[in-house]
């Protein structure tokens, strides 16, 4: 399928489903939906949707240490495309409907796709960011998410490199840029501390992606 067509196509996937940014509560999509990626996308495409809905539902209630093995291992199924390829744009955050639908996406879509699960499982925002970082050994930028079991916990990151859940400290590879979850934008130091410097709409990727799930809520 040819990248701006099936971006296009996607535009369509923005119907009534319980998915904000901020606060997520919920996992469910609607039939309107469902219907639609099923009479457009195929049948595997509809399967990987209930499959999605059918991992909330077992994993909500889970010890989140089960719930990030799960999610981790959910999404890093899907295939890695780059958005030049997939989109046919340079940069685009899609949301994890999108990202399910198409079977493709990188590493931006990965993290925001875990983060969005696991915020509606009932993990707390301010456990969870996701962290812009440089990949040493690629040597490019790349994107993972990352929990917090205390404000001042080493943090687990999950990761579409590699499907092992590793703490920060155990990950040399990576070295941090910025994190950003629902309620903040955080700058990495050199000192090892992060200082706030805002609130994440100040990223335009990201404040797109959340007028597109909003948009989606809308009747």
């Amino acid at each position: 399928m040819e990248a701006a067509s099936r971006l296009t196509r996607c535009q369509s996937l923005l119907l009534p489903l319980i998915l904000t940014v901020s606060v997520v509560s919920a996992l469910e999509l609607s039939s309107r939906l469902m219907t639609y990626v099923l009479e457009e996308f195929g049948e595997a495409a509809h399967q990987r949707l209930e499959n999605w809905q059918r991992l909330h539902a077992l994993a909500a209630n889970a010890p989140t240490d089960r719930q990030l093995r799960l999610v981790n291992s959910f999404f890093n199924r899907v295939t890695f495309v780059s958005d030049i390829r997939h989109w046919g744009q340079e940069d685009y955050w899609a949301t994890p409907v999108e990202l399910l639908t198409t079977n493709g996406g990188d590493c931006e879509d990965f993290s925001i796709a875990k983060y969005l699960t696991l915020r509606a499982m009932g993990v707390p925002d301010d456990q969870l960011r996701i962290v812009y970082v440089k990949a040493l050994e690629l040597n490019q930028a790349h994107m993972v998410l990352a929990w917090y079991k205390t404000p001042g916990s080493d943090p687990l990151i999950l990761d579409n490199l590699i499907n092992d859940i590793k703490p920060a400290s155990q990950r040399n590879d990576l070295e941090p840029v910025y994190s950003f979850n629902g309620e903040g934008l955080w700058l990495n130091r050199t000192s090892g501390d992060n200082a706030r410097i805002g609130d994440a709409r100040k990223l335009e990727h990201w404040r797109d992606l959340n007028d597109r799930l909003t948009e989606a809520l809308r009747p």
